[in-house]
């Protein structure tokens, strides 16, 4: 029976696993300006909850540029934070400043995360991952002030792969944009750049469903180190890049009744449900609705939108954000090219 740690270390994903597996990436050029925190003057927020369609409350924070006149129904997106991370860590940023351009926003929680319902904690479950997301536009659509036929989608990370899935059988989401892109079924299933072997696939396999075996009858849970805790000399590039966001003042934040180095953290025998996820399987037929690829070309997550570009119809484009990393992109303001989405939803949602 391999150790703990080296089982842990074959669950190929987001998380540390596939990153121990995979080659260093290089190191990306760190810029100042991060700001993750970033509360705008010029919009208004509150929290809202809602209902998915399994009866699980989701929680999300609810923009709105100020001024919107009481009687105009506006355009709305609603947007996703990366895998393992809550509403307040990138996706409040993004839902702000698209607000501060005329859209209503929604920044949510996931199931299983933040101030979202489900149990146990930290459960991986694309399926009702990418239902949040159907329930938000079920939410923005009853509001006086959105216009039901203008709603929009953007995922960040992790949520680029569950925005996607969602609008393959949603038609409601009418424009869909990603940013530093996470394909978590491939992530899972082979690594980044293919590094995992399909035995090492079957290790990891065979060791969550042993965990989930332990939990059933009243066993400790064990969590995915999805960011280490701590650096050391042999940290790898790609683990001090989440290290720098997720476990320091720029970017940390716990819910209530959680700390922040839970983030990240996923529930290691829920882990391989993402290996019979396949969110870009049939991606082109989301056309003619409009897709926007956004990632830096710097990013070691840089060939999951490659991939759900090449295979998307269009109309479809991707941007690459010159010397940027995958993490810079959650917060580097003046790396994220708001002006570019702004320019993509207002296009991707003007109505019939």
């Amino acid at each position: 029976m391999k150790s703990t740690t080296l089982l842990l270390a074959l669950a190929a994903s987001h998380f540390v696993p596939h990153v121990a597996l995979a080659a260093d990436a290089p190191t990306a050029a760190r810029p100042v300006g991060a700001d993750n925190f970033y509360k705008s003057t010029r919009v208004t927020g509150e929290r809202v909850s809602f209902r998915n369609q399994y009866q699980m409350e989701v929680v999300g924070t609810l923009y709105r540029p100020r001024g919107l006149p009481r009687d105009g129904r506006a355009p709305a997106v609603v947007v996703g934070h990366p895998m393992g991370a809550v509403k307040e860590q990138s996706s409040q940023l993004y839902a702000q400043k698209l607000a501060e351009q005329g859209f209503v926003t929604l920044a949510i929680d996931l199931s299983f995360w933040g101030e979202s319902a489900g149990a146990p904690r930290h459960l991986v479950s694309p399926e009702i991952y990418a239902d949040d997301i159907s329930a938000a536009v079920d939410f923005l659509s009853t509001q006086s002030f959105v216009d039901p036929d203008r709603i929009g989608g953007l995922g960040i990370c992790g949520s680029g792969s569950f925005v996607i899935s969602a609008a393959k059988i949603d038609p409601r989401i009418r424009a869909i944009a990603t940013v530093s892109m996470y394909d978590m079924g491939a992530a899972v299933r082979q690594g980044l750049n293919n590094t995992q072997s399909l035995q090492q696939r079957k290790e990891m396999i065979q060791a969550a469903t042993q965990q989930r075996l332990v939990e059933f009858n009243g066993g400790q849970a064990v969590y995915v180190p999805g960011t280490v805790n701590k650096l050391g000399a042999d940290t790898p590039e790609v683990q001090r890049e989440f290290y720098d966001f997720y476990r320091t003042p720029r970017g940390a934040y716990a819910a209530e009744g959680e700390r922040s180095e839970w983030t990240t953290q996923p529930l290691f025998s829920s882990l391989v449900k993402f290996i019979n996820f396949h969110p870009f399987n049939d991606i082109e037929t989301i056309s003619p609705r409009p897709m926007l690829f956004i990632s830096g070309d710097a990013a070691h997550s840089r060939e999951f939108s490659e991939d759900a570009y090449r295979r998307a119809g269009r109309p479809k484009e991707v941007y690459w954000v010159k010397g940027a990393g995958h993490v810079d992109l959650y917060d580097r303001i003046h790396l994220i090219p708001f002006d570019k989405l702004t320019t993509f939803f207002q296009h991707g949602l003007a109505g019939k």
